[in-house]
């Protein structure tokens, strides 16, 4: 059975989604959907579209081509409610990329609907289907690093610096993902704090350092920053007994356990047991699994677990709050339960 989409924005991450659909045996791509003319004319040339597939500059006459029974989206956030909103409406199956949408409220309001219209909403948590995460959650279930204790996540480039988010929209979210699938919990207590460099207008948060507080006591700590030539893409948990790093820029390495503790001799505390083992990763393409994932959960009626709209409003839950305090310089937001809602 093959469930015909249409792929809304080609940018570079929209680039991605077509060639992947387009490869996807339960898949055929009714029309590619951007306002660019120019975008359209570039994806069909380098992926040499079917001239059966309609380039649409405007996204509401694309709703209305015939055949289409899903709709990926990968347009800005800013437009996400408004697009997804119309497509359940028109009784469409719905794979969004994150954050879902820029207000919690929003989010809820539109699993409401798939859930009236008894569609899939499926959001992109691209990381959350990488062999690598996937691997790092089994590593810490099984409790090879001892007693948690905190995390950290690294996210810095030179480019792109985006003008409908700042920072912390733009980057946070993957790293809450992967601390929230590895630790099996949610924040109850959020703080970030921005610089502004780059005169845009409005002001955009150019550097967020932001702190998730989780019910367990452990505490993650995030550095975001779209001004660094210095790029990292790098997560850490560190353990009593180790610490399990993932290096997204290690093509060969991205993921190892740094063993090591301390014991206390004569008067000092000495690190013991030192040493570093390199994870075997079966190599992948994560996006390629996500795709999978989606058409799947169309074609059997199944809302994903990991990756369906209310995971993804969670997550915007999770950022709003943050960016409240961002927002107040830092000021603590706090939830009293992990399913209340966060408040001063």
């Amino acid at each position: 059975m093959e469930i015909g989409i249409a792929i809304f924005g080609v940018g570079r991450w929209g680039a991605h989604l077509v060639r992947n659909f387009l490869n996807h045996p339960h898949s055929r791509i009714i029309a590619v959907v951007d306002p660019h003319a120019e975008k359209l004319q570039a994806i069909q040339e380098h992926l040499q579209l079917d001239k059966g597939i309609a380039l649409v500059e405007n996204w509401i006459e694309a709703l209305e081509l015939p055949g289409i029974s899903a709709v990926a989206i990968a347009t800005p956030a800013s437009t996400h409610y408004e697009i997804i909103s119309a497509a359940l409406k028109k009784g469409y199956h719905i794979f969004s990329e994150k954050p879902l949408t820029l207000k919690y409220s929003q989010s809820v309001a539109l699993c409401k609907l798939a859930e009236q219209q008894q569609l899939q909403l499926f959001v992109d948590h691209t990381y959350l289907f990488n062999p690598v995460v996937q691997t790092g959650k089994s590593i810490i279930a099984q409790g090879k690093l001892g007693k948690l204790r905190y995390g950290y996540g690294t996210r810095t480039h030179l480019e792109p610096v985006r003008s409908d988010v700042d920072a912390l929209w733009d980057l946070a979210i993957h790293d809450i993902c992967i601390f929230n699938s590895w630790l099996q919990e949610t924040p109850i207590e959020v703080a970030a704090n921005g610089t502004i460099w780059l005169p845009q207008q409005p002001p955009q948060s150019d550097l967020v350092m932001a702190k998730l507080v989780y019910p367990s006591g452990f505490q993650a700590f995030l550095h975001l920053c779209w001004l660094n030539p210095d790029k990292q893409r790098r997560l850490g948990v560190v353990g009593s007994q180790g610490t399990l790093i993932f290096d997204e820029m290690s093509a060969d390495q991205p993921l190892v356990i740094q063993h090591g503790h301390l014991e206390y001799f004569e008067s000092a505390w000495k690190a013991v047991d030192i040493s570093q083992e390199v994870i075997a990763i079966k190599k992948a393409e994560a996006l390629a699994h996500v795709c999978h994932k989606f058409l799947n959960s169309i074609l059997t009626n199944t809302i994903s677990q990991i990756s369906s709209g209310w995971v993804g409003a969670e997550l915007v839950e999770i950022l709003c709050a943050l960016n409240n305090s961002l927002q107040q310089k830092g000021k603590i937001m706090r939830r009293e339960q992990p399913d209340s809602s966060f408040h001063n």
